[in-house]
């Protein structure tokens, strides 16, 4: 029985998919990050909204950016969303 051979290409291939995986782990999780944040600045905008519901529409609003494949805008959209639901909640 012989040894199989690994290409360099399908060993610089695999290399690349883990890269890209953990790229996509790291963006994921500031992308979180990011969301945190913005719930945080909101809540302290809207103080007459609990908290507890800033939070909660600023999560509704980021789910609906979920399995988009272009993230670079969501935090942009997610604030932007939120920010005119918490008005008509505030009003």
């Amino acid at each position: 029985m012989q040894p199989r051979y690994i290409s360099m290409h399908d060993r610089c291939r695999s290399t690349r998919t883990s890269i890209r995986v953990q790229a996509r782990n790291m963006i994921e999780l500031s992308e979180q990050q990011i969301i945190d944040q913005i719930a945080d600045r909101l809540a302290g905008i809207h103080p007459e909204v609990s908290p507890e519901a800033v939070t909660r529409v600023v999560q509704e609003e980021h789910a609906r950016f979920n399995g988009r494949p272009v993230r670079d805008f969501v935090p942009l959209f997610v604030e932007r969303y939120a920010k005119a639901e918490l008005a008509k909640l505030a009003s």
